[in-house]
């Protein structure tokens, strides 16, 4: 196998780890958000999981313009189980901030997924595209914990 093509499934495995927890974080939000009693809460988590979808987008058609085809996005069995999780709190009726603090959780995967993506070596447009979505991650995270520290757990 030539380094070439070596470094392009290098690239490939690391686009579709961040893939399958992109999926995770936009069912987790939708998920999440639809059982929050807080209105702007609920919006935000709509939103976000809209913003995961389109963060699936762009690296998808990365793997699509270097010949990658096959995206299977399954989400991780980490991600699925954590859902669960989210789906028996909310059946059981915990407060918004038990929920926000299973999103937090959920974020925690997110952000150290990217961080391990963008300590690999990667072809300069994909490094740019990770960077630009690890901050939003990042900003989506403070945002989820702040809102969770503000709410006093019931």
């Amino acid at each position: 196998m030539s380094n070439e093509s070596s470094k392009l499934k290098e690239t490939e495995s690391v686009l579709k780890e961040v893939i399958n927890v992109l999926e995770d974080s936009q069912k987790g939000f939708a998920h999440l958000g639809e059982h929050l009693k807080d209105d702007q809460l609920k919006r935000y988590f709509m939103a976000e999981s809209l913003k995961r979808a389109s963060f699936r987008g762009e690296l998808e058609s990365e793997l699509h313009r270097d010949g990658v085809h096959d995206v299977n996005e399954t989400g991780t069995t980490a991600g699925t189980l954590h859902r669960i999780w989210g789906d028996l709190k909310a059946k059981i009726g915990v407060s918004d901030h038990e929920l926000l603090a299973t999103a937090e959780q959920g974020e925690d995967v997110a952000k150290k997924t990217y961080e391990d993506a963008l300590s690999q070596e990667l072809p300069a447009p994909v490094r740019e595209i990770l960077q630009t979505q690890q901050r939003h991650v990042l900003t989506s995270h403070d945002y989820v914990k702040h809102h969770r520290d503000m709410l006093v757990s019931k």
